[in-house]
Order: C-alpha cells, then structure tokens, then sequence
C-alpha cells in the first residue's frame, strides 16, 4: 500500500479496531508532553468516529508482530474543496528519524492529490516544538500562535502546504 517504509515495517488503512490500539501509545510516544492534561487533551483529540467515517484517508503503520509502529488521522475538507487536513500524526519515537512520518505525509498528499485537492492543512500545539520542525521541513508554512484556537488555553500554530508547488509531495501510489 505504502512504499518506502524501512524493513519490517507494513502500511494499511485505518479500521475501528486500531482506535484503542493507538489511544494506548499516544502518551509514551509523546512523552507525558504537557502533563496529565495533555495526556487527557490527545485522547479527547481522537475519538472513535474517526476511526469509524474516515478510515479510507487515514493510515495505520505496523511492525511485522502485529504492534502499532505508527498513523497518520486525516479527512478530505466537507467544506473546503481544494483542502485536506491532517487532524493527527504520530510515530513511535525509536522510529523517529527514519522516513515513517514523511512518508505517511507523502501517502497522504498522493491520496488528496488524486481527490483533487490543493492545499492540506494541520495544526499542533506551541509547545510541541518537534512537530513544527517536521511540518516545517515537509514545506508546510506555519502561522503565529493562535491564542484560544481550540478553547481557553488550548493555543495551536496552523500549517498550511500547497501540494502544487511542493516537491515533497510528489503522487505515489497508495
């Protein structure tokens, strides 16, 4: 499905099955960032129904036992229709540095490419200052932080990348 992945290493679509299998790393991939409220703010983050009515654009990434290695949570736009969105993305840090993400983005952008979208869109928190490097070096051009963007003291910065102009995001088949 995916290719480029390292050895050992299988893509496939999301099903609703993978929902509690990707609650359970998400505060050790994370790194207790931003403490027990943070831990609380990535759960509420992925609800179930995301793994229910958009699993055709998300992707879940699998070591050859069967363990969770890393996703990618994301959806064609309802309401803007030249843009995608990238609600979340994560890899299992021992795997960090090794392609997994970019090559989950480079999915992801082949998949909206062949939906005819343009623009893909995402957003994380200032405080995850790993996450806004990644986005930067895909390409995607990051905003100043938005105060209370998703509630009272809940700030985020957006990216934003335009796939017509992006090398990165080359179309591979998914």
């Amino acid at each position: 499905m995916i290719d480029d992945l390292p050895a050992g290493l299988e893509a496939r679509y999301l099903t609703e099955d993978d929902h509690p299998r990707v609650l359970a790393v998400l505060d050790s991939w994370w790194g207790g960032l931003k403490g027990e409220a943070g831990s609380a703010e990535r759960a509420l983050l992925l609800p179930r129904l995301y793994f229910q009515h958009f699993a055709s654009t998300g992707f879940l990434v699998e070591r050859d036992g069967g363990e969770v290695a890393a996703f990618l949570v994301g959806f064609l736009s309802q309401t803007e229709p030249r843009a995608a969105y990238v609600h979340f993305a994560g890899v299992d840090p021992a795997l960090h540095g090794q392609g997994v993400g970019r090559t989950l983005y480079e999915a992801f952008f082949a998949l909206v490419r062949s939906h005819g979208r343009r623009y893909v869109h995402c957003i994380t928190s200032p405080e995850n200052t790993a996450s806004q490097a990644f986005h930067t070096r895909l390409g995607f051009t990051a905003s100043a932080v938005k105060p209370d963007y998703d509630g009272p003291g809940l700030d985020r910065v957006a990216f934003t990348i335009d796939l017509s102009s992006d090398p990165v995001a080359t179309p591979r088949p998914v």
